[in-house]
């Protein structure tokens, strides 16, 4: 839950209340800022990380250490012409990369998780400020600190930023906050699907939700179940607006055990789509397909599956260092991000052939040495007049409780 009454000083860094407290929380977080992907989410709290041994730059083989361009600069491979534009954070910056021509959009340093809206008209992030609250614990009014979070838009070209939804809580005279996390708009007048312990933090884990800018509402995306107090994670509109894919976050003894999940938001069912181990969907533009990352003793890799069965069609990568893709509007390459030394930075992977029989085209540097944010995920959009003609409507599975892939982490059912 997102309240901590009665629990003593809250963990900032830690919404979902899984991470351990008192002194074995610095290692830990040392280890996470080690490897960079310092993401609050079970799956990758599990030492499930690309990891780097020894202290050069140049992972860990003795080479010289890598310096990373400065804060107010991103590197393109000259090669990268790639169509449409992919947005990511570098420094708690938006920055959006057309090509081999990039800019900053903000300058907070603390904005991540952007997404473009599905016409390209804006860009969807959130950006974390602190101000003090009071709130009470252990049967006292206690004052804190806050990392309150507000969902933020902005133009393209950098104009037009404004406040979308702010994460601040208020009862009575107390203050507290609630988590907003990775939005992702709806196409097709769908709303805007994340992930909250929102309106009131006292009430909820941090879950699938979708927010209405139009009644300015949350509503909990009923028949999406959880196991509490792990939450979800990663959620996805498919292109149609017809299911989200969305990540369900467990525990299988010490470590994280995330699975993919598809929702259907207008029948309120689930079903699982993979078992433990997979995070970070992307649909593929027909919806018949899901890039993710998937965990492994060694790191994480980045894999495409089958997005009703879950069955694993092609591992694009096999380095242990990448993760987040995001899939190309034209269906014919996957953009992820990758970790050389202590080092993120954009890669990109064509797929060769005809779905689903595709092979792993050649793999090309987007950015160089540039230390993006490995926390947020880029997205990428292409305008449609640069699209090729859209393939036909994927089917919408009807989600039944037998559906979901074997070894999953339960049936599909609606909230308890």
């Amino acid at each position: 839950m997102g309240n901590p009454a009665g629990l003593g000083r809250p963990r900032r860094n830690d919404p979902y209340g899984v991470g351990p407290g008192g002194p074995t929380l610095a290692p830990i977080g040392a280890a996470v800022l080690l490897v960079v992907v310092a993401v609050a989410t079970v799956g990758l709290f599990s030492g499930r990380l690309p990891v780097t041994v020894g202290g050069g730059g140049n992972g860990g083989n003795g080479g010289p250490a890598i310096t990373p361009a400065p804060s107010d600069v991103v590197i393109p491979d000259p090669r990268a012409d790639v169509p449409g534009s992919i947005v990511y954070v570098k420094q708690g910056d938006i920055w959006v990369q057309s090509g081999t021509n990039v800019r900053r959009l903000t300058r907070s340093g603390s904005d991540a998780e952007p997404a473009w809206s599905p016409d390209g008209a804006w860009i969807y992030f959130v950006r974390r400020h602190e101000e003090r609250g009071l709130y009470p614990a252990q049967g006292r009014a206690t004052w804190y600190t806050l990392t309150v979070p507000v969902l933020m838009r902005i133009r393209p070209d950098g104009t037009g930023e404004e406040e979308v939804l702010s994460g601040r809580f208020r009862a009575g005279r107390y203050t507290w906050f609630y988590w907003i996390r990775e939005p992702d708009p709806g196409p097709a007048g769908r709303p805007i699907a994340l992930v909250s312990d929102g309106p009131d933090p006292s009430k909820s884990d941090v879950v699938l939700q979708f927010f209405d800018p139009t009644t300015k509402k949350l509503s909990r995306a009923t028949g999406a179940p959880q196991t509490a107090p792990f939450g979800h994670q990663d959620p996805a509109w498919r292109p149609d607006g017809a299911l989200v894919a969305y990540v369900r976050n467990d525990r299988q003894g010490r470590n994280g055990a995330p699975a993919i999940w598809r929702y259907d938001p207008d029948t309120k069912k689930s079903a699982a789509v993979t078992g433990p181990g997979y995070l970070a969907p992307s649909w593929s533009p027909d919806g018949r397909y899901l890039a993710a990352t998937k965990t492994g003793p060694f790191g994480t890799d980045v894999v495409v599956l089958d997005a009703r069965t879950g069955v694993e069609l092609l591992r694009l990568t096999d380095d242990g260092r990448s993760w987040s893709p995001t899939w190309s509007p034209r269906g014919d390459a996957i953009a992820f991000l990758h970790l050389s030394g202590q080092i993120v930075d954009l890669r990109m992977v064509g797929l060769d052939g005809e779905a689903p029989n595709w092979r792993v085209g050649d793999v090309l540097d987007l950015t160089r040495v540039s230390g993006l944010d490995g926390a947020s995920r880029p997205d990428w959009f292409i305008p449609a007049d640069e699209l090729p003609p859209s393939p036909p409507p994927s089917e919408t599975p009807t989600i039944r409780p037998s559906d979901g892939a074997v070894g999953s982490p339960g049936p599909s059912a609606t909230a308890p």
